[in-house]
């Protein structure tokens, strides 16, 4: 990755740049059998998607909290990214009642209609599947992003000191998770471009939010992300680490 690179959303572009046909995100599901690859290129083109929706028909603008009460899954990790590249502050299993906009999956919609602004759901049905009947006060993710344009431009430009990221109760801005996910991922194994990591960590940390997105998206990796991975065995888990070709695990 680039020194120039200050956000996530720099860090995605200057991984589009280098090579976009290589994996970023493998994502499992072993309670479903799920199995979603997204090279660079398409999971740029989630993030784009779901940022003019964000943008656009939500009216998301920077500094704006979206409260994302949502599992460690690959459509997760496209929201993180449209939050930075909009300048949103994304607020990671945060208060739905103090949120501008809330992004919920289908065990959280309870809790999530405390939002008094703009709110949207998401399935998390294999292949992006949309709800057999849309949640009454939510628009539909997966009816709403197809349409949204293939390029994103941001209304303003978006500071890498602002604030872009809360988890855990911790604010971070976007220079600081930048940096902080270079500064650790020696520690995490991703030694360059080529690493892969298997995580099956849960994104309501900054590990699982490292582990799972941010330190191989600065380093040139790709991650195995798994959602309920306890389910897999350990003799499943060698043999996704060998077909994977995994170079370290987090778990």
């Amino acid at each position: 990755m680039n020194s120039t690179d200050h956000t996530p959303a720099d860090l995605l572009r200057s991984a589009l740049a280098a090579d976009p046909g290589r994996p970023l995100v493998t994502f499992y599901d072993d309670a479903t059998g799920e199995r979603v690859e997204l090279s660079v290129a398409t999971f740029a083109n989630w993030v784009a998607k779901t940022a003019n929706l964000l943008q656009g028909d939500l009216s998301a603008t920077p500094g704006d909290r979206v409260a994302l009460l949502l599992p460690a899954h690959w459509q997760t990790a496209v929201w993180l990214i449209a939050c930075a590249s909009v300048g949103a502050v994304a607020d990671v299993g945060g208060d739905p009642a103090a949120a501008d906009v809330v992004v919920s999956g289908p065990d959280t919609l309870s809790a999530a209609r405390a939002c008094r602004g703009e709110r949207v759901a998401l399935a998390l049905r294999p292949l992006g599947g949309r709800f057999p009947q849309v949640p009454d006060g939510f628009a539909d993710y997966a009816v709403e992003v197809p349409s949204q344009g293939d390029r994103f431009v941001p209304f303003a430009a978006v500071g890498p000191e602002e604030a872009g990221l809360i988890v855990a109760g911790r604010e971070f801005s976007g220079a600081e998770v930048v940096e902080r996910a270079r500064a650790e991922a020696a520690g995490l194994g991703l030694t360059g471009p080529g690493s892969r990591i298997l995580s099956g960590l849960s994104y309501d940390t900054w590990e699982g939010l490292n582990a799972g997105l941010y330190g191989p998206l600065a380093t040139g990796g790709s991650v195995v992300l798994c959602r309920h991975l306890e389910q897999l065995g350990e003799e499943g888990l060698a043999k996704r680490v060998e077909s994977e070709r995994v170079s370290v695990v987090r778990r």
